[in-house]
């Protein structure tokens, strides 16, 4: 699920993966219903009842029918509300129905058309680093989350994470967004010992024994492995190999190709308290032009170059890829087909590219601004409710029920714990696609999930999942003084910085296709200088101020 812990600056985790193992990636409709399918959408704004206690739940004083409609910024979401037990339960409980709405297409176009037109639905959910965030607050098309707690239900303020509102805190005084996956500085330090990353180097096991169980942690190493899986296995199922496969590209570049090699090759992110230019770094231009030697010799199919998720994910359950540089949570379903079929055909994590000193990786781990954040819409039907139900889904009670769901149905209290009943973990570590079905409960509606809160339900890993994440265990580290420092909107900053990334984006596949590293030396150069043109330095010099400010503001949460 990162670019999140997952963009450029750390992804990842990342990750924690969670990817987490981040893993519940869920879903919806993948157009937005008609108005005569909704009509409760129709209807003037419902009259909101305040709630004045701040000591009691606010969603509990309303618990009437209402629909909310909730856009997710994330094409492969597949689930829909209301077919599951766990989702049935939380409308039975609070009253409230979910319409997700998930673009067909490019989910920036969609989102910014949304944008552009001022008209949002009630709820918004998308990656912290993205754009729109602060497109929306600064084109007031969102509500601060602070004063709709003031006016409609103080108890959010209760459940709300402190650190959390005070991280994502604007000028203006005011929060806008709340966060999953989120992880502050004390978290760090009370869960460090449990923490994940999402970022991985995975291989085919079958395969990677067969060639010896090969050291790719050099450019020489690498290209051998691959070659040499080309030629052992040239098909699979009937289908050509794909050497090593990587996230998908996209307008600003590729994840796995950044933030991912850059933290297994430990690059820093800053030296003597100054921002370091990580895509400058002689190490990362050795290894780019590694992929570019790699392309020369056949190595990199033309699908990883054009393919999206859904395509990739049916490659990944064929078995079709020796290695990959990709997020472990995100393959969860693939890896039980694989598992099902033959327990040596899943992928597992190796060493991957590593700088020539050897260093081990810096993988991204959970950080304190998550993986998505959401917002609720100044145009929201029920303002009380709206508040009132987020408050209820970051609590501990709606964690609990979207993660375990319902007693009875898909857990219940064995030798004195809530977990899981068997036949329900079965599901899970057997089908995760049908278990989503079936349960709707653990993360497969991640859209507010608390990864520190929980663990006191989450269920021992199994294989073949538990060898991924035990191998990131020990390289985790938190990137949360690094995140949030790009520019956005439409600053004078703001615009070079899109700039940059937009020409990056056009720049990458260009590097990899060169014809010769000096096609190479040339693409890049022109690419540094396009980079100055824009205005990098001022956009460095804003990032720089930025940085500052978030070491000081995580000094002060450890206090």
């Amino acid at each position: 699920m990162r670019k999140s812990y997952f963009r450029k600056s750390s992804i990842l985790l990342v990750a924690f993966t969670l990817m987490l193992s981040l893993a519940a990636c869920g879903g919806s409709s993948k157009d937005e219903p008609k108005a005569a399918e909704q009509p409760e959408n129709k209807t003037e704004p419902a009259a909101e009842t305040k709630t004045v206690s701040a000591d009691e739940p606010g969603w509990k004083a309303d618990t009437s029918p209402i629909t909310f409609d909730w856009y997710l910024n994330f094409s492969w979401f597949a689930n829909k509300w209301g077919v599951d037990p766990t989702s049935q339960y939380v409308t039975k409980k609070t009253g409230v129905n979910l319409n997700f709405i998930v673009p067909a297409g490019n989910e920036n176009e969609k989102l910014n058309t949304m944008i552009a037109s001022g008209s949002l639905p009630d709820f918004i959910t998308l990656g912290w680093w993205e754009d729109g965030v602060k497109s929306m607050i600064e084109g007031d098309l969102v509500l601060p989350l602070n004063k709709l707690a003031d006016e409609y239900d103080p108890y959010f303020m209760k459940v709300a994470d402190p650190a959390k509102m005070s991280w994502y805190k604007q000028d203006d005084g005011n929060t806008y967004v709340y966060p999953n996956s989120s992880s502050s500085p004390k978290d760090f330090e009370k869960y460090s010992g449990e923490y994940l990353s999402n970022q991985t180097f995975l291989v085919r096991k079958d395969m990677y024994e067969a060639l010896g169980k090969p050291d790719m942690r050099t450019p020489e190493g690498f290209l051998n492995a691959l070659k040499a899986a080309k030629e052992k296995y040239p098909e699979v199922e009937g289908q050509p190999l794909i050497p090593f496969g990587l996230t998908e590209f996209g307008d600003t570049g590729n994840g796995s190709l950044e933030g991912y090699l850059q933290n297994f090759m430990a690059i820093p992110y800053e030296k003597d308290g100054k921002l370091y230019d990580r895509t400058t770094d002689p190490e990362y231009i050795r290894w780019l032009k590694t992929f570019r030697q790699a392309n020369e010799q056949g190595l990199l199919a033309k699908d990883v170059f054009i393919d999206k998720r859904p395509q990739m994910e049916e490659k990944m359950a064929q078995g079709r890829y020796f290695a990959m540089m990709y997020q472990r949570s995100d393959l969860t379903a693939q890896e039980n087909a694989l598992y099902a079929k033959d327990p040596n055909s899943v992928y597992i994590a190796v060493d991957g590219p590593a700088n020539s000193k050897m260093d081990p990786p810096t993988l991204a781990g959970p950080g304190i601004s998550g993986w998505t954040v959401t917002l609720i819409s100044k145009k929201v039907k029920d303002k009380a409710r709206a508040i009132s139900f987020l408050e209820y889904l970051i609590s501990e009670e709606g964690q609990k029920d979207l993660f375990l769901g319902e007693k009875g149905v898909s857990y219940d209290n064995i030798d004195g714990k809530d977990q899981f009943k068997p036949e329900v973990l079965e599901l899970l570590n057997k089908d995760r696609s049908a278990f989503d079905k079936k349960y709707g409960s653990s993360l497969t509606f991640w859209m507010m999930q608390d990864t520190n809160m929980i663990l006191q339900w989450q269920p021992q890993s199994v294989e073949p999942f538990k060898q991924m994440e035990d191998w990131t265990k020990g390289k985790t580290k938190s990137f949360s003084q690094y995140d949030n420092i790009n520019p956005t909107g439409n600053s004078e900053e703001g615009v070079a910085s899109n700039k940059i990334a937009q020409t990056w984006g056009k720049t990458l596949p260009k590097l990899l296709l060169s014809k010769s590293d000096e096609d190479f030396d040339k693409t890049f150069s022109d690419f540094l200088e396009k980079r100055d043109k824009a205005g990098f330095d001022k956009v460095e010099a804003f990032k720089q101020t930025k940085f500052e400010d978030n070491v000081s503001k995580l000094q002060e949460f450890l206090k």
